[in-house]
């Protein structure tokens, strides 16, 4: 079971497939690179509160982890939007440990509050 409704490709139309497909793929193979290489991955944008607290947090608990900024709130729009529409998740920061994405700041509290976080590495 699905747990997300995601549009099928047959209800897309040929002529604008393309365009989806092409639409910043470099940045959702930036980030899946990155999971792929470290324990813990944080995307943010620069000037975001919650990124910077996610980040502060981690250093505080002494958890190594790689970080990717896209832009400010003004800037790199589109490619933030790619990795909405990749995750289904809609808001910075996007924390993934061993590769799953366990969601934002408030996530990653409740986790480490208890956990499930250091659960994460067993």
């Amino acid at each position: 079971m699905t747990f997300r409704r995601i549009l099928p490709s047959e209800r897309v139309s040929p002529r604008i497939q393309n365009a989806i497909k092409n639409f910043h793929p470099v940045i959702v193979e930036q980030v899946e690179n990155a999971i792929a290489k470290n324990a813990v991955v944080v995307v943010g944008n620069r000037g975001n509160y919650f990124v910077k607290k996610a980040r502060k947090n981690l250093r505080k608990w002494n958890v190594a982890y790689e970080y990717l900024e896209f832009g400010s709130y003004f800037s790199f729009w589109n490619e933030r939007q790619t990795l909405k529409a990749w995750t289904g998740f809609s808001t910075f920061p996007m924390i993934f440990v061993n590769g799953v994405l366990i969601g934002g700041n408030s996530d990653l509290e409740a986790e480490k509050s208890d956990g499930t976080f250091d659960s994460r590495f067993k």
